[in-house]
């Protein structure tokens, strides 16, 4: 353990006895069994300058419930880590943080679980994802693993919202080949789109009119000037010379009508002047192959009924 480990250990050990200690004796205080009533021992505050509280202890059954949660609390430091490492020698960190070959118990649960699903994940490894994609109980389970990992980005319907793609259509930013969509998952994705505001506000209301223009829409005297900011700005080096983008680097075909973060005009200037970042996490070290396997396969039917 480092210096500055010990050091916080320390205090934590302090202040967790010292509440303990300091409980203990508020309740001893208040079991004090004057009797106000005959005494006159009355609190100091007073209701519309006539009602007045007894200073009365509080009722047994109350403290006898606050000497129970103390007595829990101390029981508690003992059996688990709090002030020691705790008899039962119980942690939730990896073996590398314990002493021994104390084994921690979330990895007891997630050999548990490894042995009683594992082996329902394996059976479908060798299934090639467009057949695995037909089978409506493999699909089940991938629907499953999706709404558990991947709704929070994507919707629970796969739509996804701004800023992440929506599964469910043909439009694929890196690719909707089952090995492209299994790379993305496994590996994750980074994509970037670089700020571009050296080029001037006037220069970006023509690009933004010229990327409207190849969807039917925008200024066609500021288009005609755009294209020309868009080719010679460096535009054309990820998003090609037609604008049909490029699955390699991640960068979106700019002539259909799907957008990521919104297709007003306003945005598109947004995105060219300030750049976009986007990021898929990596799933490998956390799903593991043959789940991955399950969730790509759902993932590919949703845009191949």
């Amino acid at each position: 353990m480092s210096e500055m480990s010990a050091f916080w250990q320390g205090w934590i050990i302090v202040l967790s006895v010292g509440n303990l200690l300091a409980c203990l004796w508020l309740v001893w205080w208040a079991t004090n069994k004057r009797t106000a009533a005959a005494t006159g021992d009355v609190m100091p505050h007073t209701w519309d300058g006539t009602l007045q509280e007894y200073n009365n202890p509080l009722p047994r059954w109350w403290l006898w419930l606050f000497y129970g949660t103390i007595i829990f609390g101390a029981i508690y430091y003992t059996l688990y880590p709090g002030l020691w490492d705790g008899v039962l020698g119980w942690t939730s960190a990896d073996k590398s943080f314990t002493k021994g070959d104390v084994v921690s118990q979330y990895e007891r649960e997630m050999q548990k679980a490894e042995d009683t699903y594992g082996p329902i994940y394996a059976k479908y490894r060798s299934v090639a994802v467009a057949d695995l994609a037909k089978d409506a109980e493999a699909n089940g389970m991938g629907k499953r693993l999706f709404l558990t990992y991947c709704m929070q980005c994507h919707g629970s319907d796969a739509k996804g919202s701004t800023g992440f793609p929506n599964l469910s259509d043909s439009d694929w930013t890196w690719g909707g080949t089952p090995e492209q969509i299994q790379a993305t998952i496994a590996v994750g994705r980074t994509a970037a789109m670089p700020p571009n505001a050296h080029l001037g506000e006037e220069a970006i209301d023509q690009v933004a009119n010229y990327v409207m223009s190849l969807g039917g829409r925008g200024d066609p005297a500021k288009a005609e000037a755009g294209k020309a900011v868009f080719t010679s700005g460096g535009c054309i080096a990820c998003h090609g010379p037609d604008a049909k983008g490029n699955p390699m680097l991640g960068a979106p075909n700019l002539t259909d009508n799907i957008w990521l973060y919104g297709a007003s005009e306003g945005v598109i200037k947004k995105t060219i002047t300030g750049g976009r970042n986007g990021l898929m996490p990596a799933h490998q070290g956390l799903l593991g192959e043959d789940k991955i396997h399950l969730l790509t396969a759902y993932v590919y039917s949703l845009s191949n009924k």
